[in-house]
């Protein structure tokens, strides 16, 4: 059996542990072993959920149970995250994390910590959802080089700017709408500046092309200031506003930026709407390659955290057997 920690239990947290729960049979069969949810962090009262003895509000018990292996980060931001994340890499725990504001900001120390300690640093679902994207630039497309790295990285925004465009609606009843349906966070202000798709442009640089953009080379456009007007003149002009991050080297430096294009229709990424994400990624060999699928939920973003947990576990499984 493998055991695995989750640290926060809000929509993404929950989700992987539904995930895991719901599709053990299926995990099991793929990594070779059962994996099992040992002890859930979070300090919010859950004496009510079905699973309350696995709540606990102190780190420490995850941190001296050496059964526990994988740890999920949820909990979001870097206050308490990133304290609770070096701990776990320091002590040799495998760490997964959808937290892009932690990675984006810590990322390059928590990697080197975790190499130094024999565990592994994951962050699949910290771009895209549950879009695929971290692995397939580690991996698949590894023998590219890589040009440019373009699309839509924000469910919430991306949302916002398809009512705005079907509806004719304002920006503000648009957000108060994704705000309603979950989508958007009482306090917007990450997604809607542009702090979060920007994030998660420097992550994909930083897999891609080995580091991250310097703030001088770090340009971050949100979509609080499109009106309903220029929503109207671009369709008339044939076109969709879409809020596009890019992230490439020229000079050898890497520049990231996000913000509000006019996309022509007959681009593919005109067409992508709701929460949806599109990221593509130009290789000097392959050409163009997108990734599309839901940016925003935590269904979405749970399969990707499930997926780097599965990923960890065939490793510790495949080890067990060479020793």
């Amino acid at each position: 059996m493998i055991n695995i920690a989750i640290l926060g239990f809000g929509i993404v947290g929950s989700g992987s542990y539904d995930l895991t729960v719901q599709n053990a049979g299926l995990i099991e069969k793929k990594v070779g072993d059962s994996v099992k949810v040992k002890k859930i962090v979070d300090i919010l009262d859950f004496s009510k959920h079905p699973a309350w003895s696995l709540f606990t509000k102190n780190f420490d018990d995850v941190m001296n149970d050496p059964s526990i292996s994988i740890v999920i980060e949820t909990i979001g931001g870097t206050r308490f995250a990133y304290d609770f994340t070096k701990r776990a890499l320091a002590g040799g725990k495998n760490v997964v994390t959808s937290n892009k504001e932690l990675v984006s900001t810590h990322g390059l120390e928590l990697a080197e910590i975790a190499k130094k300690n024999n565990a592994v640093y994951l962050f699949e679902a910290s771009v895209g959802g549950g879009v695929p994207i971290i692995r397939p630039l580690k991996q698949c497309l590894a023998a590219n080089e890589i040009e440019e790295i373009f699309g839509i990285v924000n469910g919430t925004t991306n949302y916002i700017l398809t009512k705005m465009r079907d509806e004719g609606i304002s920006f503000e009843d648009a957000l108060k709408e994704a705000q309603a349906k979950g989508y958007a966070e009482k306090n917007p202000t990450d997604d809607i500046e542009g702090h979060d798709p920007i994030r998660k442009m420097n992550i994909l640089a930083w897999t891609a092309f080995g580091k991250m953009a310097d703030p001088e080379d770090t340009n971050a456009k949100g979509i609080s200031g499109v009106t309903a007007e220029d929503i109207k003149k671009a369709k008339a002009d044939g076109c969709a506003i879409k809020l596009i991050g890019r992230a490439k080297m020229a000079d050898g430096k890497v520049k990231c930026s996000v913000a509000p294009e006019r996309v022509p229709l007959n681009n593919p990424l005109a067409t992508v709407d709701g929460v949806y994400n599109a990221i593509v990624v130009r290789g000097n060999f392959v050409g163009d390659v997108t990734f599309h699928g839901q940016g925003a939920g935590g269904r979405a973003t749970a399969s990707a955290i499930i997926g780097d947990v599965i990923e960890i576990a065939r490793d510790i499984v495949a080890s067990r057997k060479r020793a």
